[in-house]
């Protein structure tokens, strides 16, 4: 038998010398066949290190952003083995779109901040939306109460909503058939609001008769009135402040002034019951119309530093002023009681304050999806934290809600006695 090694050791000049032309060829072809193979060989050889290497890099999770990231080695292979066993077992169609939201809905509610939210590229157009003051809906604001449940705190006057039956107080249990209970205020109105001329089906639940209704309201382009005003007896007027959006301190700033030219003399009475909160500035500006040149806010930042909202406009409301206040008076609208407080300029009547001062930041993502969450925390010019804490009022003063939802005769009794305290002090 010949050794195989021995052949291959042979000079290549020697070999050469002792073949034919015949030879030659076989020997040629031999040679290319034999690179190809080694070709071949070298590149399953690279192949098979770079899949181990591969491999090693997604297994030690060296792709993840340094030794403290959340998705450690452990954590990324516990998330495939339950994609494997949900897709494999699962009675249910998975969408996997739907689950990569549940990661990061999970990855957010895991930081224990309760506003922290995620929103895709739609419902974060329809935020943004819903802050500018136009949209397509029914005309309704909405608000969370004690016990999560969304329900109507406001039905806009020839809206939708009002032609369709809504009253304020329903507390809204399904939309299209699907149950909400559970679902984040944003969620609930990003599912109520849709294409002008479209129906949607809402389900109430109303507590003075503890009947369920199904009411089927058309979408309509809705300019949100966010400020309602009136002249009451004694030359006091009244100003309610709904949401604080862009709109916001133009529709007051006319209020006042359409007010004045009415007589408004003795005082004004600004209503922030059920003001959830909004956009910092449009209080700001509101402030502006209200206080002389004076810092109204400042926010501070993880990291400790501050930063100082100011009103600059000098002219101010001099007149008598009464905010009334409820347990869903929050956020901007805390910001709002407590510079007109810390004043001077303003007595509150009513409850005490919701106690959210807190502030949360949009986020973008490379997709054009979002997140939201807290940032900063706000202090009123005085140094007083909210969050947590709220604003105990000047004046304690308990709906009466029997008198105020009152068909026949309905009394707001919190309002009646904002008008009583202006007659009596001033």
């Amino acid at each position: 038998m010949e050794d195989l090694n021995n052949v291959n050791e042979q000079p290549v000049a020697a070999q050469s010398a002792v073949t034919s032309k015949g030879d030659k060829k076989l020997f040629v072809a031999g040679i290319i066949i034999g690179a190809l193979v080694m070709a071949i060989v070298m590149v399953m050889v690279v192949l098979g290190i770079t899949r181990k290497y591969t491999r090693k890099y997604i297994e030690e999770g060296t792709y993840i952003s340094g030794s403290d990231s959340v998705l450690d080695e452990a954590t990324v292979l516990k998330i495939e083995e339950l994609q494997s066993l949900i897709e494999d077992k699962s009675i249910y169609d998975i969408d996997r779109s739907e689950l990569q939201k549940g990661l990061i809905d999970g990855f957010l509610e895991g930081t224990g901040d309760k506003y922290a939210q995620y929103y895709t590229q739609e419902e974060i157009q329809e935020q943004m939306t819903s802050y500018s003051g136009k949209f397509y809906g029914i005309g309704v604001v909405m608000g969370p109460d004690d016990n999560k449940n969304v329900y109507i705190h406001k039905v806009y006057a020839d809206s939708p909503a009002e032609r369709a039956g809504f009253r304020e107080g329903d507390i809204i249990t399904k939309v299209e058939d699907q149950d909400v209970t559970g679902l984040s205020l944003d969620e609930i109105v990003a599912m109520v609001r849709g294409e002008k001329g479209t129906a949607v089906n809402v389900t109430v639940y109303r507590q003075s008769d503890g009947q369920e209704y199904v009411l089927t309201p058309i979408r309509d382009e809705i300019k949100q009135i966010v400020i309602e005003y009136e002249m009451l007896e004694d030359t006091i007027g009244y100003i309610h402040i709904e949401e604080w959006y862009d709109t916001t301190a133009e529709q007051f700033e006319a209020a006042k002034k359409d007010l004045e030219k009415q007589g408004m003399k003795k005082g004004l009475i600004i209503d922030l019951r059920s003001n959830t909160g909004g956009l910092v500035d449009a209080c700001v500006d509101v402030l502006d119309v209200c206080l002389p040149e004076s810092p109204v806010v400042y926010i501070e930042n993880n990291e400790g530093r501050r930063i100082s909202y100011n009103a600059d406009d000098p002219e101010e409301i001099k007149i008598p002023i009464v905010i009334l206040t409820n347990g869903y008076t929050a956020s901007a609208s805390e910001i709002f009681t407590g510079a007109m407080r810390d004043y001077g300029r303003a007595v509150t009547l009513g409850t005490k304050t919701y106690g959210k001062g807190v502030v949360q930041s949009f986020f973008y993502l490379y997709d054009d999806s979002a997140v939201k969450f807290t940032t900063e925390q706000y202090f009123t010019p005085n140094g007083t934290a909210l969050d947590g804490n709220g604003i105990e009022p000047d004046i304690l003063v308990e709906l009466d809600s029997e008198a105020y939802y009152d068909k026949e005769n309905p009394v707001d009794n919190q309002l009646e006695e904002a008008k009583k305290y202006i007659n009596e002090n001033y």
